[in-house]
């Protein structure tokens, strides 16, 4: 399921990118990075 993870996290990283304006933007990709990381390591996503 680590694909799905990262491909869901890309595709939210992409819809940000194009809705979001300035420092929000950058947030929000740092916020789905994280949890997409979280997700990985917990191993049960």
């Amino acid at each position: 399921m680590s694909i799905a993870t990262i491909l869901i996290a890309l595709v939210v990283i992409f819809i940000a990118w194009k809705l979001l304006m300035g420092v929000a933007k950058f947030g929000v990709i740092v916020v789905v990075i994280l949890a997409a990381l979280y997700f990985l390591s917990q191993g049960n996503f």
